[in-house]
């Protein structure tokens, strides 16, 4: 062997062992870099609470009112009719996905909120204004 293959053959063996690359018949792997979950999984493991009031232009509450939460992955939909106080509340969200919320009564609708995978927030407040 050459002395300047010797010298190739060495530092590729040393970069190797620097990064923990080892190979083991036909496969190559690398060791000691389990850095474990990243920050974002960390924070969406688990369920959340989506929950608010449903109002009026006048800010006064809507008894009555349908509040939607869509599952943007599968278009699935869930629904809750708002109490006399105006009040929803959507309990066991994935907080790994992403959802669609808004409010219909009648001929009127609420703008669409996203309640987003990357919220960390485990408790979801958001109020609805019908227009």
């Amino acid at each position: 062997m050459s002395c300047l293959r010797k010298r190739l053959a060495v530092g590729v063996a040393v970069t190797a062992l620097a990064v923990g690359v080892f190979s083991t018949g036909s496969k190559v792997r690398l060791v000691g870099f389990d850095l474990g979950p990243t920050e974002v999984q960390a924070q969406n493991l688990g369920q959340r609470n989506v929950f608010g009031y449903v109002v009026d232009a006048d800010a006064k509450p809507v008894g009555g009112a349908t509040v939607f939460l869509k599952y943007l992955k599968t278009k699935s939909i869930r629904s809750f009719t708002t109490q006399a106080d105006g009040r929803f509340r959507f309990t066991q969200v994935n907080m790994a996905e992403d959802y669609e919320l808004w409010a219909e009564k009648e001929t009127r609708k609420s703008a669409v909120k996203t309640v987003s995978q990357w919220d960390a927030r485990k408790e979801f407040e958001c109020d609805l204004k019908l227009k």
